[in-house]
């Protein structure tokens, strides 16, 4: 899987940045998803989020993890439907995680920056690959995902 980083608070590591590569390239092959898949993950602080929040949730708060699905028709979108011989890779979206809110939580929590980062780095990984948690059946399966994946790896609490 090809993963973009973006880092615009210019505060993470090229380690923590490949921590979380390997995560996700965990992650892309415990769900089995084609080797030309490809994403983007972009760091920020709270005040970057707040304005992605706030434009395109309607909630002008900080939070955590935010997932833009590319494969999701929102309303009165047309699908995209291409060629079947037409050799293009899978682009599932882009997730956007304050790392401020992660420490944050990690503090609230009692547990790790990592670990913190890592599941948000999980929880934006599966939305953009359908995944949901509106109802209680979706969030009991897309929190069992998420907890196994988590627990294989060996990310636990």
């Amino acid at each position: 899987m090809d993963i973009t980083f973006i880092d615009e608070t210019k505060e993470v590591s090229q380690d923590k940045i490949n921590e979380i590569e390997e995560l996700l390239q965990f992650a892309a092959d415990y769900l089995k998803l084609p080797e030309d898949t490809e994403m983007s993950v972009t760091f920020m602080d709270n005040a970057g989020i707040q304005v992605i929040n706030r434009d395109y949730r309607g909630k002008d708060a900080p939070t955590d993890v935010i997932s833009f699905a590319l494969e999701e028709d929102g309303d009165d979108e047309i699908p995209i439907i291409f060629d079947e011989e037409m050799a293009m890779p899978r682009n599932l979206g882009d997730i956007m995680i304050s790392t401020e809110r992660a420490a944050e939580q990690a503090e609230e929590y009692g547990h790790s920056f990592d670990r913190e980062l890592g599941f948000l780095a999980v929880h934006g990984f599966l939305h953009i690959n359908g995944y949901d948690h509106m109802t209680p059946e979706d969030e009991k399966e897309m929190f069992g995902l998420q907890k196994e994946i988590l627990d294989a790896y060996g990310l636990e609490r």
